[in-house]
């Protein structure tokens, strides 16, 4: 019976998750579907707006060439004109001439006759048509006007759509995702000469498989690569998932884009859990400062509320002595006492645990830790007095001190009167003699019970705890005067786990504090 249900349980996660890829397949014909539609009206909008233009273009040339033809068969007209004018003007006078020439002859007085001649003789000296030259100063030919668009006719009518690339082939076994980088590695199905470069795309998600058409997260562009590989790097791997997609262009198009691919990118992400943190902190997303006024605002209205006239001012002059005295225990010793009576209790919606209070100023991650390999970074702000880093038990009680108790393990950095490095679990310390890094990487391996301290730069090792975690863990901080910032969303980095094999999680110089846990 039970392996009957076993069965029947595998079958119907089967027929879900079938189900869930159909939907999504069908969501993603739709939105191909209505692609098309788009994408064809886009490009039959932008087809004819190019022959519009070169409409536009021939038009223009045409309105040009023809306006050349006119101009110059109105140079020619004038010219033939003026000529014509002339020669009828000459012909006229010469006419006359001629006329009164013969005229002339007739004259029988040899003195009218002499004086006749003299007179005809002068006029054709100065007679228009003497003075006219006989070749016309303009042709009928206008040949060289005349065009030949055979060429042009030819281009017209090879007029094609642009060649477009092939879609690029990812080659999935040479990609690599390692210390938040991811190195993609393509391949074109055949060899393509005009090829100008590549486009890639890609975007985070949270689902396996082929990428969503409907997904929370936008494609990011990486242009202009020129080669058939490429490494992003200085990601934040905040999704289990990427998708990744490329294209690739001549000069004159992208081409389609290849077959996504979706590579897996799961690290450990968290933040500072604000609900539960000591008054004192102040608390973000991805930093904690220490805060010396947090929780005196709230503190003063309770105790208002509860006293009335002098019983108010009494409780005033309190609230100063224990200043005066908080102050003076901070110069004191390396660790501060804090305002007794200055926090309040407040519920923790999100741990739903109290605040942390007294002498611990603590604050945990948001995420618990029941399996797996993990890594994250902590940066302190300059000038930062004291403060901790490490795990503690999720029921950590909220005056414990990290690495005073047996479910805590720190290192712990002490700039207060006298400098300290130090491990610590279950009220032990051990001296540690490097320097303390400017940002320290922490890698805990739950299953293989090992907690250890890296300089996140150099990946130099710190400390390391080797012990055996029986409850889920919380990443752990405290912070006094100074504050800390925080990096999550990382892999553990390939120095990282090569040197963990290399060891294999034993550390014998830090013997005197492995312990296991209770």
């Amino acid at each position: 019976m039970d392996s009957q249900k076993e069965a029947l349980q595998r079958i119907i996660t089967t027929l879900a998750n079938k189900n869930e890829e159909l939907h999504n397949f069908i969501e993603t014909l739709s939105h191909l579907l209505a692609g098309v539609q788009v994408n064809s009206s886009q490009v039959v909008s932008d087809l004819e707006e190019e022959f519009d233009t070169l409409f536009a273009i021939l038009e223009e040339a045409k309105e040009s060439m023809t306006n050349t033809i006119k101009q110059e068969q109105a140079r020619k007209s004038h010219e033939l004109q003026n000529q014509l004018t002339q020669s009828t003007n000459a012909l006229e006078s010469a006419e006359e001439l001629l006329e009164f020439a013969n005229h002339a002859l007739d004259i029988k007085d040899e003195e009218e006759f002499t004086k006749a001649a003299k007179q005809i003789k002068d006029r054709v000296t100065m007679a228009p048509a003497f003075r006219l030259t006989m070749k016309p100063k303009a042709t009928d030919n206008m040949t060289h006007l005349m065009v030949d668009f055979s060429q042009e006719r030819q281009l017209l009518q090879g007029l094609r759509f642009l060649p477009v690339p092939r879609a690029p082939e990812i080659e999935v076994q040479d990609c690599m995702v390692s210390d938040n980088t991811v190195t993609l590695v393509w391949r074109m199905p055949a060899e393509d000469s005009k090829i100008d470069h590549y486009i890639l795309e890609y975007r985070k998600t949270n689902h396996e498989g082929l990428p969503r058409v409907k997904d929370e997260r936008c494609w990011e562009v990486v242009d202009n690569i020129k080669t058939t590989e490429h490494t992003l790097t200085g990601l934040k791997f905040d999704s289990k998932f990427m998708n990744f997609r490329v294209r690739a262009c001549n000069k004159a198009a992208a081409g389609e884009y290849s077959d996504p691919v979706t590579l897996e990118t799961k690290a450990f992400n968290f933040s500072f859990d604000s609900s539960s943190s000591h008054l004192n902190l102040k608390v973000e997303e991805c930093s904690v400062e220490w805060d010396p006024q947090g929780g005196k605002g709230l503190d003063s209205k309770v105790k208002g509320k509860e006293n009335k006239g002098s019983a108010h001012l009494t409780n005033l002059k309190n609230m100063t002595r224990l200043t005066v005295v908080y102050s003076l225990g901070a110069r004191r010793s390396g660790t501060p006492s804090p305002k007794r009576g200055s926090t309040t209790r407040s519920p923790a919606p999100r741990g739903g645990r109290d605040r942390f209070t007294g002498e611990s100023y603590t604050v945990l991650g948001d995420t618990s830790i029941d399996s797996g390999q993990h890594y994250w970074e902590v940066k302190a702000l300059k000038d930062c007095k004291s403060y901790s880093v490490g795990v503690a038990h999720k029921n950590l009680g909220k005056f414990d001190q990290l690495g005073k108790t047996n479910t805590t393990w720190c290192i712990h950095i002490n700039n207060w009167l006298q400098n300290s490095f130090a491990a610590k679990h279950n009220n032990k310390a051990k001296s540690l003699d490097v320097a303390v890094p400017e940002r320290i990487g922490v890698y805990c391996d739950f299953d293989g019970g090992q907690l250890s301290f890296y300089n996140a730069e150099s990946k130099q090792l710190l400390h390391s705890f080797k012990t055996k975690f029986t409850q889920p863990v919380v990443p752990a901080f405290m912070v006094w005067c100074g504050g800390l910032s925080l990096w999550t969303g990382l892999q553990v980095p390939s120095a990282v786990r090569s040197f963990q094999k290399t060891e294999n999680g034993l550390m014998g110089s830090n013997s005197s504090l492995n312990s296991m846990a209770q």
